[in-house]
């Protein structure tokens, strides 16, 4: 293992901790965060939920912090670790802030604007190119979702199985 790659799995943990931040607070476990010269200036988690803001991924959320700390929204250099593949919202946005570099965990075969539903990021036309790593800690990112809507399928089955025996169906007497 390379030095970037243990660097990547260091910080895709990173983001994976962030994302539990997320679950805690009910939202969809993905973390972010942006990191210049090895150091993070730049952390979010999914918050659109309990912000009542579309707009709260967790990528949008790091890269603002990114620019406070900077004080540019040109975040050249960096680094954006997420846990999973980026929408068109956050693409579009990594692309004017600038940042050097993309490295995702897990992919999204329906949203995901970095190569399974469209490639916003490497699009001939677009006037900034990042270098992109997917797939770093795949599974274990995909985990994380996959048992969060999991346990979530199970709330609303307990919830409508609750509902129903509170308010059985009315059956004709024998």
């Amino acid at each position: 293992m390379d030095i970037t790659e243990r660097d990547d799995i260091f910080w895709m943990r990173h983001a994976m901790a962030l994302a539990r931040r997320a679950e805690a607070e009910g939202e969809v476990p993905v973390g972010a965060v942006l990191v210049l010269a090895d150091q993070v200036i730049g952390e979010g988690w999914n918050c659109s939920i309990g912000r009542h803001d579309p707009t709260a991924h967790a990528e949008i959320m790091a890269l603002r912090q990114g620019g406070a700390v900077l004080g540019n929204y040109r975040l050249l250099d960096t680094t954006l670790y997420v846990t999973l593949e980026p929408c068109v919202m956050c693409a579009g946005a990594m692309i004017h802030g600038r940042i050097g570099r993309l490295v995702f965990g897990a992919q999204d075969e329906k949203t995901g604007a970095v190569g399974s539903l469209c490639d916003i990021l490497r699009h001939p036309g677009m006037n900034h190119q990042i270098t992109i790593t997917p797939g770093i800690l795949a599974q274990e990112c995909s985990s994380q979702l996959s048992a969060f809507f999991r346990a979530r399928r199970e709330q609303h089955k307990a919830r409508r199985q609750a509902l129903s025996n509170e308010n059985p169906s009315n059956t004709p007497a024998a």
